[in-house]
């Protein structure tokens, strides 16, 4: 099979692999739609091809593609009927840990105490036509739910919603949503369907007009006026109920922590970077929380996708490109600009 693998600085190779076979505790999924996601631009810019996230498990080069949905196609001598059958539609919880530590148990594989491993990164990724992963890693995919749509909650749109879940956001709340890209954008989609007033603020005119689009009540450009004075111009002098940071710009960061009203709480999901704040004017003068969140469980990556099927949201208009694996280069140098929706393979011969 044909597997995509950066191989740094922003160059990729489509490589012959092996077609995989399962481990006892394995199943083997044909990947029908594999998502784009800004993180994955870490390890395609970088000068190795690969960033730091996880253990490793793979020596030489490794599959990319952590955003995994498909069919069971194979099972391992030791996975049950409850846990896979062949033909099962799944999305993938892309970690494999331990399986016996408090966090693997609760569904936070990521955090495994001894170490997890994560599927593109540490492990080969589904930017392929079948991948092996762990079994207790699967989560069922609904009917009326695409595959490229399940590709979005395996990272993305699954880590967007975790966040405004993890920050309690109402729906008679203002949230501001710094950066919209994939993440982004899929924050700005869920928080209107939670009810809330949404702020985008975004760089971008393309990704601008995409929030608004997709049910934004404002979007800001930064780079025209300061989004902190233009956020509590349209919130009474208040500044936002919540805001959410998906850019790991040091600079869009102080701001949504800035432009978060009183007692407020601003969320970091951003990847990299760092957060460059004055402690008692910003943060203890303000009673202000400051949360960090990475990705999900796979019960919030559960939630999501029955979120997105109960409320029949159109999920799938958050990709602007499907790709075929022939394309990786073409694809990943659009990405690279920074200028689109999500993006997603969807053929892999």
């Amino acid at each position: 099979m044909k597997g995509i693998t950066f191989t740094g600085n922003r160059a990729l190779d489509v490589m012959n692999f092996p077609d995989p076979t399962p481990g006892p505790r394995d199943v083997i999924l044909e990947i029908k739609a594999s998502g784009m996601c800004g993180t994955d631009l870490g390890a395609y810019r970088s000068p190795t091809g690969r960033v730091a996230v996880g253990a490793q498990r793979v020596e030489g080069p490794v599959i990319a593609g952590h955003e995994p949905c498909g069919i069971v196609v194979a099972v391992g001598s030791a996975v049950g009927e409850r846990e896979a059958n062949i033909g099962d539609r799944v999305m993938d919880h892309h970690y494999d840990g331990c399986g016996v530590c408090r966090h693997c148990q609760t569904g936070w594989t990521q955090m495994c105490l001894e170490g997890a491993v994560a599927y593109g990164y540490g492990g080969h990724g589904a930017h392929a036509k079948y991948m092996c992963v762990a079994a207790h890693s699967l989560v069922p995919l609904p009917e009326e739910v695409s595959f490229p749509a399940g590709a979005a909650v395996a990272c993305g749109t699954g880590t967007a919603y975790g966040a405004l879940k993890r920050i309690g956001l109402e729906g008679d709340q203002t949230v501001a949503v710094f950066g919209q890209g994939p993440v982004g954008l899929s924050a700005t989609l869920l928080a209107v369907e939670m009810g809330a007033r949404v702020i985008a603020v975004e760089m971008s005119p393309e990704r601008r007009q995409l929030a608004l689009d997709w049910g934004a009540d404002v979007a800001i450009d930064p780079t025209a006026v300061d989004p902190v004075e233009a956020i509590k111009e349209l919130t009474h002098g208040e500044g936002a109920d919540k805001t959410v940071d998906c850019t790991s710009s040091v600079d869009a960061r102080r701001a949504a922590v800035r432009s978060t009203r009183v007692w407020g709480t601003a969320c970091m999901v951003g990847v990299g970077g760092d957060l460059h704040i004055e402690v008692m004017p910003d943060l203890i003068f303000r009673q202000l929380n400051i949360v960090g969140h990475w990705t999900f469980s796979k019960t919030v990556q559960a939630d999501c996708a029955r979120f997105i099927a109960d409320r029949k949201i159109a999920l799938d208009k958050i990709f602007t490109h499907q790709w075929d694996i022939a394309q990786a280069a073409e694809a990943y140098t659009l990405f690279d600009q920074a200028k689109t929706g999500k993006g997603v393979f969807v053929s892999f011969d």
